[in-house]
């Protein structure tokens, strides 16, 4: 029985690859391939459109640099990140805690997701300066926004029977809030944390790129300015990797707490 069990479970996971994952690998390779193939033919030049194998070589003849690059980039992301899910959070329960605050400000959150970086990370590096704070501070605001919301209509959104049962069983309004309330609209935040991961990376490199000391967004620039279009794209595959490892962190912080 045991050995049957066993068989089924991995008879699950090869289907659940071929059913999940293998597609993605699919299509990444053959994009790649006909990226290379028209890329070799030497119809486009270079200069316009790298081949893979040419933005590969290049990643690693500058990979010491570029590494410096993606440490500067990776800390000001993360701290960012962590600041703004602590201070969303909190946020989010003022919302939802006191209608006053939840009808004055509420509006301006919302209306705040539409503002384009542009016009945020310039004036944190005039208040700021070139440093990494600013850049933290740029990450960590447009992280607060998604958190926030998310956490104030998760709230608003776990029904009453639960306050109630808590209530009834002695339990404080602090504690219903912070042992029941929130692991009901746990998923809902977890929803306005992974928004806010999918933009961490990119917000850090467009600080960086609005000016800086180094950092990715510093490397762009540096690449553009020399018309050296390989390392673009290395920076590029390079903030897409870094945020589908961020998002991997959080799902998998995810499917922990709420098991």
């Amino acid at each position: 029985m045991k050995q049957t069990a066993e068989r089924a479970t991995a008879a699950q996971r090869i289907k659940a690859f071929f059913v999940n994952i293998f597609p993605t690998f699919l299509s990444c390779a053959a994009i790649l391939g006909i990226w290379q193939t028209v890329t070799s033919a030497g119809k486009i030049s270079p200069r316009v459109l790298p081949s893979p194998g040419t933005i590969i070589s290049s990643t690693v003849q500058t990979w010491p640099g570029l590494s410096r690059a993606i440490r500067v980039t990776a800390q000001e992301s993360i701290y960012g990140f962590l600041i703004g899910i602590a201070a969303g959070i909190i946020i989010g329960i003022a919302l939802y805690g006191s209608r006053f605050f939840y009808n004055a400000f509420s509006p301006i959150l919302t209306a705040a997701q539409t503002l384009p970086i542009v016009t945020i990370a310039p004036m944190f590096i005039i208040w700021l300066g070139f440093e990494s704070t600013a850049k933290i501070v740029t990450v960590a605001i447009f992280a607060i926004f998604p958190v926030a919301i998310q956490t104030c209509e998760g709230l608003r959104e776990v029904p009453q029977f639960y306050t109630d049962v808590a209530v009834t069983c002695g339990a404080t309004k602090t504690w219903t809030l912070w042992h029941v309330k929130m692991r009901v609209a746990a998923t809902r935040i977890f929803s306005g944390i992974k928004i806010a991961a999918a933009y961490t990376v990119s917000t850090a490199t467009a600080a960086e790129y609005m000016g800086a000391r180094e950092g990715l967004g510093i490397w762009i620039q540096t690449a553009y300015n020399s018309f050296r279009t390989p390392l673009i794209f290395s920076a590029t595959f390079i903030i897409i990797a870094m945020t589908a490892i961020l998002l991997f962190i959080v799902k998998t912080v995810e499917k922990l707490m709420l098991r």
